[in-house]
């Protein structure tokens, strides 16, 4: 090396995903992340006062190899987007964003696991 200075540097599998997962957070019409299991697992680690266990990462998965990266993001998406161009702005999204590290992004995957029907107001009695 130029400097003199010689090792390995690499970047671990939740630090990418956090990263992802803060990106297509931000995603207009994502309304959360994660499937079914997840969701539901959170809302009970949230009852029990553990609301930031588990959030960083959740609804992402990536794979690591050297400076490139894999990434499924599992999404919901907000009742009345256009499915495909909420997928593809988290895909655009996922991607700048890693980028934004110096990693080389081989794929983002998206899965939409629901659809955030907007819930009715209870009946006034």
């Amino acid at each position: 090396m130029a400097d003199g200075v010689s090792g390995v540097n690499s970047v671990s599998r939740e630090v990418v995903e956090k990263i992802a997962a803060s990106a297509a957070r931000e995603v207009p019409g994502v309304v959360e992340l994660g499937g079914d299991v997840s969701r539901f697992m959170n809302k009970m680690l949230d009852a029990v006062g553990l609301d930031e266990v588990g959030d960083a990462t959740r609804g992402t998965h990536a794979q690591v190899k050297g400076a490139a990266v894999d990434i499924t993001v599992v999404i919901v998406v907000e009742a009345g987007k256009v499915v495909g161009e909420v997928a593809k702005a988290v895909q655009l999204a996922v991607t700048e964003a890693v980028s934004g590290y110096g990693l080389t992004v081989t794929g983002v995957n998206v899965k939409v696991d629901d659809i955030a029907m907007p819930s009715s107001p209870a009946p006034s009695l």
